[in-house]
């Protein structure tokens, strides 16, 4: 019984994993797969419906729906990994730093990420981005300053407990430096389970990215992202509702596949989930 559970477990990381790698795989090749210019308008193709030259239709400036959705996906997809990457990073190495060091260290790092965390994510992404102006590089930013809270907090917590091993220990005494432990002792130990929970965070960075688009904080006409098109076609949800469904569709399925990789390779190694 368990060695099936841990092969349909197995299995499911490799199909999620390959399903990421389709994702991604669709971003960077979109210059070379997509059938037309994402930004061209052609009003007299305007709201066509599917054909040979348009597979999905069009929308209400004729310009082609799987052309923009195959674009959208390298700012939904591009952007929330850069995201993802940022904010692992900081996170990490301020996690590793306050749970190593402690003290008066350990205080500050800790009160400045309970002092974020007081805000819910979007509430204070939006604060941030109505101060600097919309824009993609403005809610860039700005999820990266309320990302790596969560990761430094679970390194601190990781990191406090791991300090106390033999092998910190002997590291000391063979006369490492504070930074050399860290480096080359405690991030290496924290790294992979921090990445495991951050899979899941993916799909959040990605419905955040779509849901500031939507609300028109985040990218800008006339490029294309998925929650910019499904804000653009809510003029024509009776007319022409898959003008929403097809982004809609693909924040769904990514975010699915994101959760459940994550999920799967958290059964498999025992981390603990958010």
């Amino acid at each position: 019984m368990k060695w099936h559970a841990a092969f349909k477990g197995q299995r499911m990381i490799l199909i999620c994993s390959l399903a990421v790698l389709v994702f991604f795989g669709v971003a960077l090749l979109a210059p070379w797969i997509a059938p037309h210019n994402p930004v061209k308008v052609d009003l007299l193709q305007k709201l066509k419906g599917p054909s040979m030259d348009h597979w999905l239709g069009t929308d209400h400036l004729g310009r082609d729906q799987l052309s923009r959705l195959i674009y959208g996906a390298r700012i939904s997809l591009g952007f929330a990994a850069m995201i993802f990457v940022s904010s692992l990073l900081i996170g990490i190495v301020v996690g590793a730093v306050a749970g190593y060091v402690g003290g008066w260290v350990d205080s500050i790092l800790m009160r400045l990420c309970e002092g974020i965390m007081a805000f819910p994510n979007l509430v204070l992404v939006l604060g941030i981005v109505g101060i600097f102006g919309p824009g993609l590089m403005q809610v860039l930013l700005a999820l990266m300053m309320v990302q790596w809270v969560y990761y430094a907090r679970i390194c601190r917590n990781m990191v406090v407990s791991l300090k106390e091993r033999n092998f910190i220990a002997a590291a000391r005494i063979s006369g490492s430096s504070t930074w050399s432990i860290i480096r080359r002792h405690i991030i290496p130990n924290v790294q992979r389970p921090i990445v495991v929970i951050g899979t899941l965070e993916m799909g959040w960075a990605i419905m955040d990215i779509s849901a500031l688009s939507f609300l028109g904080l985040g990218i800008q006409p006339p490029n294309a992202e998925w929650g910019a098109m499904i804000h653009e076609g809510t003029s024509y949800i009776r007319s022409h509702p898959e003008l929403m469904i097809y982004p809609g569709l693909l924040i769904l399925i990514v975010v699915m596949v994101f959760n459940i990789l994550g999920e799967a390779l958290s059964d498999k190694y025992g981390i603990a989930k958010r």
